[in-house]
């Protein structure tokens, strides 16, 4: 019997409607999903949102799903420029509504935290007013979540302003410590691009690590590959999850392979399920 709870991230399931979706990673047995907020699922600017999120959380409570709120969307708010504007650009007014609508959405729909990262810094802002700029606009997202309840996950990205679990915790110093300001573990990443093993990795940040997702990775690639097809020993790692005891769900992250969606959340569970077992004999 697993100790981890599985979900699997509806951004491989793109080609789904999010209801589908839902119900294809249900019956496979999985415990919960990351709700990627975009165009085609569960959009925060469309009409009738208060509506959708009742609807949505009615879908996941029925099928005893878990849900936490991801806010990686590609062209949500710039149909021409990919995951722009970040909290780093000069418009980055659009980004802090998306996320006080993230947080909202994720306080109605009884979210287990709501995740976002800091973009790629604009050539044209300096890294001072950059960093400025991130720590503001954190601050402002963490006070909102705190008083609705909400944890954030913020995720440490290859090649963005914060890209390792170093730049975390310099953020988080920056901001206080608050503690409603916690960790989007991705463990592909550590395989990526980290100076740790990544069970060490896992075991260092155990307990500010509110949202994990997973998925297999090579050196210095970031690139999302299915479970076996990349570098990472994953009985080690769910092992240091265990043991560091993180009780979230454990999302599998593949937003490039919704083409074949429901054969990839299938092998990926018995993938996971079997290197659990691994690491508990």
């Amino acid at each position: 019997m697993s100790t981890l709870r599985y979900g699997y991230g509806t951004n491989g399931f793109a080609n789904h409607r999010l209801a589908d979706a839902v119900g294809v990673i249900a019956d496979l047995g999985y415990c919960g999903v990351a709700l990627t907020l975009d165009h085609d699922h569960l959009d925060p600017f469309a009409p009738a949102l208060a509506r959708r999120v009742a609807t949505v959380a009615d879908q996941l409570r029925d099928r005893h799903l878990g849900v936490v709120v991801e806010t990686g969307a590609r062209y949500l708010l710039d149909p021409w420029r990919k995951h722009a504007p970040t909290l780093l650009h000069d418009d980055r007014k659009l980004r802090l509504d998306f996320l006080r609508r993230a947080v909202a959405v994720a306080a109605d729909l009884g979210a287990e935290a709501v995740s976002f990262w800091a973009g790629v810094r604009p050539p044209e802002v300096d890294e001072r007013t950059a960093w400025r700029r991130l720590v503001d606009g954190c601050a402002e997202v963490t006070a909102v979540a705190a008083v609705l309840g909400v944890p954030v996950g913020f995720e440490p990205e290859p090649g963005m302003l914060v890209e390792d679990l170093a730049g975390w915790h310099r953020l988080r110093a920056d901001l206080g410590a608050p503690a409603a300001f916690g960790l989007t573990l991705d463990i592909g990443h550590c395989r990526c691009l980290e100076p740790d093993p990544v069970p060490q990795c896992v075991a260092a940040v155990a307990p500010y690590v509110v949202n994990v997702q997973i998925d297999d990775m090579r050196r210095g690639v970031h690139e999302h590959l299915e479970f076996g097809t990349g570098e990472i020993d994953f009985p080690p790692v769910l092992r240091a999850l265990i043991d560091g005891g993180y009780r979230g769900l454990v999302a599998v992250e593949l937003p490039r392979h919704s083409h074949a969606a429901p054969t990839v959340a299938r092998q990926s569970l018995a993938f996971l399920r079997a290197a659990e077992e691994e690491a508990q004999q």
